[in-house]
């Protein structure tokens, strides 16, 4: 276990509601990860930002007849209320647009210039004549060349996922004219330079996914294409050079730079040495499948160019990404849901459990299914979790005044009990260790479905001279649950501690200290009442009755 840790999570685009499909694979892991670091006694991060510039944000921003840094300025607030309505939480949600990072990043290309990294080429582009201004990536819009799909971007067909060498039909996607070619001068990154570099890198680091290593190193063994880094935009992070004014950084240039900067400005506000800490940590970047080329490639790369002044990944969590009820998600069609929506209408921890219990460490495809929610926050949450908690509080209350009764000698399925959860600590902390968050949330449902089992065998209702051991062991294993599953049901967890009548946080507690029994004889529960409330039919058909609609 690391003395301390820095956690990225991929940059949300600036440019519109976080959906449950971006938490899935890439939010909820690297803050379930988070939480459970810090219970293990880990000096731990979660830093993010909003991904504030590019095309697509400075198209919408002129749609709206709004300044771009108005509007990621919106996006970047409503994005960080929406992740904390959800539990997802940061020490740190800045922007890719902050001084911080403008710095930082020219600094980055000017050492990588220095370095003979950075070389320029002229390049033939679309030019507006009408706009008076380069058409880069999303401007263009026109029929894709290999499926025939009209109105798509120059940079990607969303219909056939194909990348088109040249859109054909091209027309400016702000006027609607057909543009004109022009040649300007660019800047590229030498990726090429890295081939071996990376190869070996992939090969030796054993933190990394097998399969997605394999793969990115089949791409560098086919070649490596050197990365156009230059954008003819006003809207960007300026490149720090007299010749190129007018023109600024690509997005992916800047923004996984981000990382670093924001973790420098936390570390640094906190008194501490930004560099110093990033290089002492382990890092992971959490990403979705979509970014593996950029983040297993050009971003280790980049940080190889100024001879690793800042240290390398130590792990990529790479997952898949997240259908909705066996379909694409689709804002064009309706076909999502609002992250905001989703935990205004329903418990968020009812969507945490949920999803984390989904999500396989793979790159595997996962599907949102609302039937399958509803059966699994009543079947597993509600009748297992919520059913053992409130029995072993309820019953205390009733038969001891709400008092631990003193336990006495305890029996052999006592002491068993005591074993197992002991064993279901230790084994769903090397679970998580391993982001096997799925797994590690079975672990624990499984102590539960026993600790279940083993109150329905003792019946403290009618066998009165057990009792009192059963109920001392059943109130020590919910505080046990509670502290197990704080990472993934946060808000749950809570209320799990103020009903045990415990002081402070669930969320400070010592993830070991669930394998022990704390609570003593004679301490007082809080006030017990049912954690969860049951979902009904009903509901669950109102909201698939939403997908789709105009």
């Amino acid at each position: 276990m690391p003395a301390s840790a820095i956690i990225t999570s991929a940059l949300p685009y600036a440019n519109g509601e976080i959906h449950l499909g971006h938490i899935a694979s890439t939010y909820l892991p690297a803050d379930i990860f988070t939480r459970f670091l810090r219970l293990k006694g880990v000096e731990a991060y979660h830093i993010c930002a909003s991904d504030d510039f590019g095309t697509p944000i400075l198209i919408k921003a002129e749609k709206e007849g709004k300044k771009p840094e108005d509007y990621v300025a919106h996006w970047n607030r409503r994005d960080a209320e929406d992740f904390a309505a959800a539990g997802i939480s940061f020490d740190l949600f800045y922007r890719t647009s902050s001084p911080e990072n403008v710095k930082f990043v020219q600094d980055v290309f000017k050492k990588l210039k220095q370095n003979d990294h950075i070389y320029e080429h002229d390049v033939v582009q679309f030019y507006c004549e009408f706009d008076d201004k380069f058409l880069p990536d999303r401007y263009v819009v026109g029929k894709c060349p290999f499926c025939g799909a009209d109105n798509q971007y120059s940079d990607l067909c969303e219909k056939c996922g194909r990348v088109p060498d040249e859109i054909l039909e091209p027309k400016c996607a702000i006027c609607g004219r057909p543009p004109v070619k022009k040649q300007s001068t660019h800047y590229f990154f030498k990726l090429s330079n890295f081939s071996q570099e990376l190869k070996k890198w992939l090969s030796e680091n054993a933190r990394l996914q097998t399969d997605v290593k394999n793969y990115v190193i089949n791409w560098i063994n086919e070649g490596l294409q050197d990365w156009d880094i230059t954008r003819d935009l006003s809207w960007g992070v300026p490149i720090p050079l007299d010749e190129a004014k007018g023109k600024v950084f690509y997005g992916w240039f800047d923004n996984h730079l981000c990382y670093i900067s924001t973790a420098a400005k936390l570390i640094e506000e906190k008194g501490g040495d930004g560099k110093k800490f990033w290089n002492g940590s382990d890092i992971y970047h959490f990403i979705g499948k979509d970014i593996v080329y950029h983040h297993y490639l050009f971003l280790p790369a980049m940080r190889m160019g100024i001879n690793r002044e800042y240290k390398l990944p130590d792990y990529i969590p790479t997952r898949g990404h997240l259908m909705l009820q066996n379909q694409k998600i689709s804002k064009s069609r309706n076909w999502y849901i609002g992250l905001r929506d989703f935990v205004s209408v329903f418990n968020p921890d009812y969507l945490r459990f949920y999803m984390a219990s989904i999500v396989t460490y793979s790159q595997d495809d996962l599907n949102f299914d609302f039937d399958a929610f509803a059966e699994k926050i009543n079947n597993e949450l509600i009748a297992n979790v919520g059913n053992f908690v409130n029995r072993a509080l309820s019953f205390t209350q009733k038969s001891f005044a709400g008092r631990v009764p003193e336990a006495g000698t305890l029996a052999q399925d006592d002491s068993e009990i005591k074993d197992a959860v002991a064993a279901a600590v230790k084994e769903t902390g090397e679970l998580l260790s391993a982001n096997e968050t799925d797994r590690a949330l079975r672990r624990i449902l499984a102590l539960s479905n026993q600790l279940n089992q083993y109150f329905q065998k003792k019946k403290p209702w009618s066998e009165k001279d057990t009792a009192a051991a059963t109920l001392y062991v059943a109130v020590n294993a919910a505080r046990s649950l509670a502290i197990l599953l704080a990472p993934f049901i946060p808000f749950s967890a809570e209320k799990m501690w103020s009903q045990l009548g415990l002081q402070g946080s669930v969320h400070k507690q010592s993830w070991d200290s669930a394998g022990q029994f704390a609570i003593l004889a004679g301490h007082a529960l809080g006030r017990v009442e049912p954690l969860f409330k049951k979902l009904e039919a009903k509901e669950i058909e109102e909201q698939k009755a939403k997908l789709g609609r105009k």
